[in-house]
């Protein structure tokens, strides 16, 4: 949208503007942030994208609480089947291999 305020309708558009500014970026990379599902992106490029529509950091990103909570590890559940529960056991408490 902030893209679109700015008169800019296409990637490829985008895309020059950003070369223009200083920021390469691959046209796939350019097709995640375009669509608006890009796996990852660096600050100082979000800096440029930013400088070049000329808003903030805070206007582009939107928060996704329900990811950030479907991401907590889930509980015990109650244990009544009377099966016992195995946890693994992380760190060196292994045993040792048979001699």
């Amino acid at each position: 949208m902030k893209a679109a305020e700015q008169g800019i309708w296409k990637s490829t558009e985008m895309r020059r503007r950003l070369a223009d500014a200083g920021l390469e970026i691959s046209a796939g990379k350019m097709s995640a942030l375009w669509t608006g599902v890009p796996t990852t992106i660096r600050l100082d490029d979000l800096d440029v994208i930013c400088h070049v529509l000329g808003c903030e950091a805070n206007d582009l990103l939107i928060r996704e609480p329900d990811k950030v909570a479907a991401r907590r590890p889930r509980k015990a559940a109650d244990n009544s089947t009377g099966i016992a529960t195995i946890t693994p056991r992380l760190g060196r408490n292994r045993t040792l291999p048979p001699a």
